[in-house]
């Protein structure tokens, strides 16, 4: 039995017979990757607006969750896991204070710096968005066995450490 076609198959096999000169392997992988960030991407804002949370909330709130008891880091820390500038890191922060999801304090270590810290109401919506987020994220991969998601992550993780690695991006 041949192997079920999808759309990424089609469009190849379209360009394979326009131009039978170029190897068209790139596009199986990464036309798939794409489109499979696209299907996360709807299943994520999807997870997030049911807490009501915006993605850039969802960044923020979470680097603060991740950091562990009491669930504070400063702005400095917080730009690092966003990668966003300082400037839009201040305003996303004068945000989520006035929606009352995260609150400043002074540091009781260094007086002059400002710790930011997740409010009671901003870990109950991350938590519930959290939970939703990996439901939806299990079920898009439920076709495929453990060991192929592993074998996936592996791949992935490989390809993203070129990316992400001391060359960046080559």
């Amino acid at each position: 039995m041949a192997a079920e076609m999808d759309e990424v198959d089609r469009i190849v096999e379209a360009w394979g017979r326009q131009r039978p000169d170029l190897d068209f392997s790139p596009l199986e992988v990464l036309s798939r990757v794409d489109r499979l960030s696209r299907h996360l991407d709807r299943a994520r804002r999807a997870a997030f607006q049911r807490s009501e949370l915006e993605p850039w909330e969802w960044d923020v709130l979470s680097a603060l969750r991740r950091a562990g008891e009491p669930f504070e880091l400063s702005p400095k820390a917080l730009l690092q896991q966003t990668l966003v500038s300082s400037g839009t890191m201040t305003n996303r922060i004068d945000r989520l204070v006035a929606r009352r999801l995260v609150h400043r304090r002074s540091d009781p270590v260094d007086g002059r710096s400002v710790l930011v810290g997740l409010t009671e109401d901003g870990r109950i919506r991350l938590d519930a968005a959290i939970t939703r987020l990996v439901d939806a994220e299990a079920a898009l991969l439920s076709v495929l066995s453990r060991t192929e998601r592993d074998r996936l992550a592996s791949l992935l993780r490989r390809l993203s450490l070129e990316f992400d690695g001391p060359h960046g991006g080559h």
